[in-house]
């Protein structure tokens, strides 16, 4: 909305009559995303054609985009880093509602002031400074500006514009009948209070045009008295209703604005804090401004004011809504007052979350997980709490036991897992992957690229024959083959044994973990069935050459057979799902990655650089 949009008042108020238009449009600081979501709601059912929210205000952010909904379709809000960008992407938008806290609100609120877009600064943080207030009040007065707050939760125009958290959920909105206009304009210091009275008047009177809560702290922005004496302007309004109370003066200028006629139409008003009277001292209640400091400030010598300078004002607060009531029913009686037209309010569509939490919505789960579960109190493995598996000191067999198998295993399986990390956790710099890992620290690489860079090298030539091995052996055996005809066959099928063979190591020179594992199996495990077969297949592979020995990933692929078949743990459906996924590659991967990391931080520690292969080891074969 543009400057000319608005119409000021000529005398008593220096508020301009008309605060917001169905075009307003408010740029927020500090935001909050109910708030955000709610002021779009609010539009949607109000039939707006233009959303409420220009742009939202981040400090120290990079910008972006922020996504809400309008209605059924998918809003996209720009975020500006600073006030003044925002104001010069957004000039449209006249209306500054203000997050920030207390400690920084009074600097965010200033700069708003003084940007000439924005004509209403709402502050909504409790507990700004007085003096930082009153700077705020004598800035706002010289540049014709208007304040609303501080300690506020800001205001409604019914049908057009609502600021924040006014008027709470979209159901009690509803129920007010916030989403179309009606003829009272009301004003209060309480934003809780502002909320019942919408209600309220909703029942006794057509509803609200416009509503405001200026807040409870000592020195608010704009008084009661203004934004009655903007209602006197406003021809859309036809009564006014006023919630006041204990503390202060503000209600006194309603007393004088109706004394000299400044204020004509029909004033229901209410001055809470009456039970005062009962305490034998000064109490403060809930505002910073709501404590008599004598008796002119009491709630009941500022009911007694306004009755006797003609103001409707009921006895009691419960008696409120029937004085409120009869005062409209005599505008209706006049002919002031014409009837509402009910619109239709577009359906407001409900959040995901809220309709699964209401039971309105079911929606098929996109993950599952038997794993682990981190809800609750504390996370758990295989349901195995984790301050469990610390207290009992498990280890990483443990660990891969309930995570990978989803059971706790016995000890000599836990201690086969851990073996085999152990094993496999590297073999020298030469290897692929050690040697991708290497290349790729040296030239600069972070550790988890350098480190990925030697797991990709992974494969069915190097430490992933594990997976592989298990399912070729355990074909053969099933199947009662012979070791020469397995490996006459495979022979045949022109593919490799799985687990076989060995670029250094052979016969004459045995690998070491091999031979660890076979020792580990024979002492621990109740049938090495598996193992005895793949050691009758490498007697007949070595026949053929020196190196064709069952290598480490054979080995461990066989031993695993041993374990899943003898443990007596696992069904056969589980031992085939286990092969068929593919676990087992994932000890090669878990241990290898263990060796690659030490050699990507080896290489960064000795501040080696970039590498580069020798070209007399390269045969340019052109």
């Amino acid at each position: 909305m543009t400057n000319s949009n608005i119409n000021h008042g000529n005398h008593g108020s220096n508020l301009p009559a008309r605060l917001f238009t169905k075009q307003s449009q408010a740029l927020i600081y500090n935001y909050k995303e109910a708030a955000v979501q709610r002021m779009l709601d609010f539009d949607n059912v109000s039939q707006r054609d233009t959303p409420s929210v220009g742009g939202l205000i981040h400090p120290g952010s990079d910008g972006g985009m922020y996504k809400a909904f309008f209605g059924f379709k998918e809003l996209v809000i720009p975020v500006y880093n600073s006030v003044s960008e925002a104001c010069q992407q957004c000039p449209n938008a006249d209306v500054f509602l203000n997050f920030a806290s207390h400690r920084s609100a009074y600097q965010s609120s200033l700069l708003a002031l003084r940007e000439p877009s924005i004509q209403t600064v709402v502050i909504i943080a409790e507990g700004v400074p007085e003096n930082e207030a009153r700077s705020l009040i004598s800035v706002a007065k010289k540049l014709g500006k208007v304040i609303i707050g501080p300690a506020t939760v800001g205001g409604i125009q019914a049908g057009s514009f609502k600021i924040g958290n006014t008027a709470g959920t979209i159901d009690n909105i509803m129920a007010c009948k916030l989403y179309r206009s009606g003829s009272v304009g009301f004003v209060s210091k309480s934003g809780g209070l502002s909320n019942e009275m919408y209600n309220v008047l909703s029942r006794c009177t057509d509803g609200i045009y416009e509503g405001i809560a200026i807040g409870g702290d000592a020195f608010p922005g704009s008084t009661l008295t203004d934004h009655a004496l903007r209602y006197e302007k406003l021809p859309e309004v036809k009564m006014i209703v006023i919630l006041g109370e204990l503390g202060g003066w503000d209600e006194y200028g309603i007393v004088e604005a109706l004394k000299r006629g400044e204020i004509t139409k029909p004033i229901c008003a209410w001055v809470s804090g009456t039970v005062a009277k009962i305490f034998p001292t000064e109490v403060q209640f809930g505002h910073a401004g709501a404590k008599s400091g004598g008796e002119s400030e009491s709630a009941d010598a500022k009911n007694k004011a306004l009755r006797e300078a003609g103001a409707v004002v009921p006895t009691s607060f419960e008696d409120f809504s029937n004085v409120i009531a009869a005062t409209y029913a005599k505008l209706q009686s006049k002919g002031l007052v014409k009837p509402v037209e009910e619109p239709t309010p577009p359906e407001l569509p409900l959040d995901f979350k809220t309709a699964v939490k209401a039971g309105k919505v079911r929606k098929p789960t996109s993950i599952i997980s038997t794993i682990c579960d981190d809800r609750g109190d504390e996370l758990s493995y295989a349901g195995v709490p984790i301050s469990e598996v610390c207290k009992e000191q498990y280890n990483m067999g443990d660990v891969i036991g309930l995570l990978w198998f989803k059971r706790k295993l016995p000890p000599y399986a836990s201690k086969f897992f851990e073996m085999c990390l152990k094993l496999v956790a590297d073999h020298g710099p030469c290897v692929s992957g050690a040697h991708n890992t290497i290349v790729a620290a040296r030239a600069g690489k972070d550790l988890v690229s350098s480190l990925v860079s030697g797991l990709l090298t992974i494969g069915p030539r190097f430490g992933g024959a594990i997976d592989d091995s298990a399912r070729v052996f355990q074909d053969a055996v099933d199947n009662n083959l012979q070791p020469s005809q397995f490996v006459e066959g495979m022979k045949s099928k022109g593919k490799r044994i799985p687990g076989i063979g060995h670029l250094i190591k052979s016969a004459d020179e045995i690998d070491k973990r091999v031979v660890l594992l076979k020792d580990y199996a024979f002492t621990h495990f109740s049938s090495t069935k598996y193992l005895e077969y793949a050691l009758e297949v490498e007697k007949y592979t070595l026949q053929k050459a020196n190196n064709l020995i069952l290598n480490v990933d054979g080995c461990i692929g066989v031993l695993f057979l041993d374990l899943l078949h003898s443990s007596g743990l696992f069904t056969q459906q589980e031992i085939k799902d286990i092969i068929d996924v593919g676990y087992l590659n994932g000890f090669f991967i878990v241990g290898r990655s263990v060796g690659l990391i030490g050699h990507a931080l080896d290489q960064r520690r000795n501040k080696q650089g970039l590498y580069r292969h020798q070209a007399d080891d390269v045969h340019y074969a052109l």
